[in-house]
């Protein structure tokens, strides 16, 4: 039995879950609502407060998708009751950021500012305060779109084990490696 897809998934009290004909499951709560189509194969119960989600058989397939559909559901509830969060860290010399709306724009060492269209469910903020490497901080419902957008910014220049510039997520620790000792004679 799958260890994620057996655990049941508790409903708030504000958070409403339709299930469609056609297997979609649709989640509504206090920030928003979300839907995810779920495999014919997999059954989504709801009963007193708890969903649950069931596999036909033990075939290598179901069982993937038993584990995989239950947290897609559960990060939807969760999202639409509370919410997610993720912060990003700027860390060089000259490293800046700024946004203007949902456009992001860095400054990060090339010869051009980088710009960058932020989806409009995802709300931007940026601070650039004495003493702190520039923030990056993204807000929304949808776990998945905010992981995607932080793993794009951070493509735009990952962090790099010799100096340890570049985006990295707060509080992330980036192995150093030691760099070539000059004049080393064997």
């Amino acid at each position: 039995m799958s260890r994620i897809g057996k655990l049941p998934i508790s409903l708030p009290g504000k958070v409403e879950v339709s299930i469609a004909s056609d297997n979609t499951v649709t989640v509504k709560g206090p920030k928003g609502s979300l839907s995810q189509k779920v495999d014919p194969d997999i059954q989504v119960k709801i009963e007193d407060g708890t969903l649950t989600v069931a596999r036909p058989t033990e075939q290598k397939r179901h069982k993937s998708l038993h584990g995989l559909y239950r947290a897609l559901i559960n990060n939807m509830v969760v999202g639409v009751s509370e919410g997610y969060t993720k912060e990003m860290e700027v860390i060089g010399v000259g490293y800046r950021v700024e946004n203007q709306g949902n456009i992001l724009t860095l400054t990060i060492g090339y010869s051009h500012p980088v710009m960058f269209a932020i989806p409009s469910e995802l709300k931007l903020t940026t601070a650039m305060e004495k003493g702190s490497p520039p923030l990056i901080r993204l807000e929304g419902i949808d776990k998945e779109l905010i992981g995607q957008v932080c793993a794009k910014i951070r493509s735009f220049r990952k962090p790099e084990p010799y100096k340890g510039k570049g985006i990295m997520f707060k509080g992330e620790q980036i192995r150093r490696k030691a760099g070539k000792t000059a004049g080393s004679k064997k």
